[in-house]
């Protein structure tokens, strides 16, 4: 049975990105499911939106090869703006059948001062969302 078709990950270019691949290459091949990598460039500047967009590029093109060579279908989706928002905005337009992210492991009082994209997420979208802590 194929519980999950289209699967959206959220890529943020740190080192926790590999932990969420990981766990969903697993659950993409089980499912025969393709994956969506969705990276949103947060600049301020045009200097620094090439060069977020540049480090963005190499990072989904490493974890695009990694999912592809475990035979699974992947698309790269590249935006830019305010994360949050562009995420929202992606699957509303999208259909997707689970919602994949890494945590960095903020405390409650770091996720209040810094915000949270997954505290965002998990009260606007009515996709299962799946939450890996990352370890790394």
């Amino acid at each position: 049975m194929q519980i999950y078709k289209r699967i959206l990950v959220t890529i943020d270019c740190s080192p926790v990105d590999d932990c969420v691949v990981d766990h969903v290459s697993g659950l993409a091949v089980q499912n025969k499911a393709e994956v969506f990598l969705l990276h949103v460039v947060h600049s301020h500047t045009r200097d620094q939106d090439r060069a977020l967009l540049s480090s963005a590029t190499t990072a989904m093109d490493r974890h695009r090869e990694t999912l592809e060579q475990q035979g699974i279908k992947v698309h790269v989706v590249l935006k830019s703006g305010e994360p949050d928002e562009q995420i929202l905005k992606e699957i509303a337009e999208q259909q997707y059948d689970l919602v994949a992210m890494a945590t960095h492991g903020h405390s409650f009082i770091g996720d209040l001062l810094f915000g949270s994209v997954s505290r965002t997420l998990k009260h606007q979208i009515d996709v299962p969302l799946l939450l890996i802590r990352s370890r790394c």
